[in-house]
C-alpha cells in the first residue's frame, strides 16, 4: 500500500499505543501526509458510559480525522488518523482531563480483554472483569514498553463459549469451567421434549423460522462431540466423565442445563496469537 511504517512515533515515556503511519505519496495527498493510530485502553468488558463515550469522541474531533474503530481484534478502542504534532496534546488530555490510558501495540503485550463476565452473563464461572483489570494494572511496563520479540496476548472467557476468542486469538486464554457434573432440571428438559413454546430451544433464537419440532435426540444428543449423553427412562443422561465442556448442550437447553457448582478456570499457555 501507500502507508510506510515511519519508526516509532510515540509520546512521552511510551514505547506503545501509536501507530506510526507516512504516506510515501505525501505531494499528491498532503492531507494524510501523516495519519497516525492511537489506542486507547478499553474498559474491562468494554463497559463505556455515554458522557465517556462523548468526551472521547469530542478529543478526537480536536486532535483527529474523527474516524474510529470499536473494537479492533486486538481490543482497544482505536483513533484513526492524526499528525505526528497532535500526539502529545491529545494524550495530555486523554489521561489528565479523561483519566484514560493507550493500549499496546507493537512487540509488546497488548491491553488484556474479556468477556462480561458475571457482571451479566449467568454462565459465567469467574470474575472476568476483576482478572482482566488486575493484569492490566499489573502489567503497564510491558503494555507500553515494548520488551518482547513479538506481541503478546491475554484474553479472559467466562466459560468455554469463548465469547472473546481467547483460545483462537491469545497467546494466554484463561477460560472459565467447571470440575463438577453438569446440572440437570428433567422437568425443564422434558418441556423442551414436548415443544412447550415456554421453553424454546437455543432460548428462543430460532423462534420464527421454518425449522420443525425440536428433537432433543438430533439437536443435542447426536451433537454431541463425544457422545456423552443418552435418553433412559425418559431422562436426559449424561457421563460427565466424557464431557468436554463445549456448551452445546446447555446453549440449546439453557432453562434445563447449566454448569456444575465447582467452578474455576483453564489457563491455555503458549500459542501464538494472530
Amino acid at each position: 500500500t501507500h502507508w510506510k511504517h515511519g519508526g516509532i512515533v510515540g509520546v512521552f515515556g511510551y514505547g506503545g499505543g501509536i501507530v506510526g503511519r507516512y504516506s510515501d505519496v505525501p505531494t499528491q495527498f498532503p492531507e494524510v501526509e501523516h495519519f497516525h493510530t492511537v489506542r486507547v485502553a478499553q474498559p474491562s468488558g468494554l463497559y463505556y458510559s455515554t458522557e465517556n463515550l462523548r468526551a472521547l469522541m469530542d478529543l478526537w474531533d480536536k486532535y483527529g480525522s474523527g474516524v474510529t474503530n470499536l473494537h479492533g481484534s486486538t481490543g482497544d478502542m482505536v483513533f484513526i488518523g492524526t499528525r505526528t504534532e497532535n500526539l502529545e496534546p491529545l494524550f495530555w488530555d486523554l489521561t489528565h482531563d479523561l483519566g484514560q490510558d493507550l493500549g499496546g501495540s507493537g512487540s509488546n503485550l497488548r491491553t488484556p480483554a474479556c468477556c462480561l463476565g458475571e457482571s451479566r452473563c449467568e454462565w459465567s464461572c469467574y470474575d472476568t472483569q476483576e482478572a482482566c483489570h488486575s493484569l492490566t494494572m499489573k502489567y503497564q511496563d510491558e503494555i507500553h514498553r515494548p520488551a518482547f520479540p513479538y506481541k503478546f496476548k491475554f484474553k479472559f472467557s467466562g466459560c468455554p463459549n469463548d465469547c472473546v476468542a481467547a483460545i483462537a486469538r491469545s497467546d494466554f486464554a484463561v477460560i472459565g469451567t467447571w470440575k463438577d457434573n453438569i446440572r440437570i432440571d428433567q422437568a425443564a428438559v422434558q418441556k423442551y421434549i414436548d415443544n412447550d413454546p415456554e421453553f424454546p430451544s437455543n432460548a428462543g433464537g430460532h423462534k420464527g423460522g421454518d425449522w420443525g419440532e425440536f428433537d432433543i435426540q438430533k439437536e443435542v444428543i447426536e451433537l454431541c462431540p463425544t457422545q456423552c449423553m443418552w435418553m433412559e427412562g425418559g431422562e436426559l443422561k449424561i457421563d460427565d466423565s466424557e464431557c468436554t465442556r463445549c456448551m452445546h448442550c446447555i446453549n440449546v437447553l439453557p432453562r434445563a442445563l447449566r454448569p456444575g457448582l465447582d467452578k474455576g478456570a483453564t489457563i491455555s499457555f503458549g500459542a501464538k496469537a494472530p
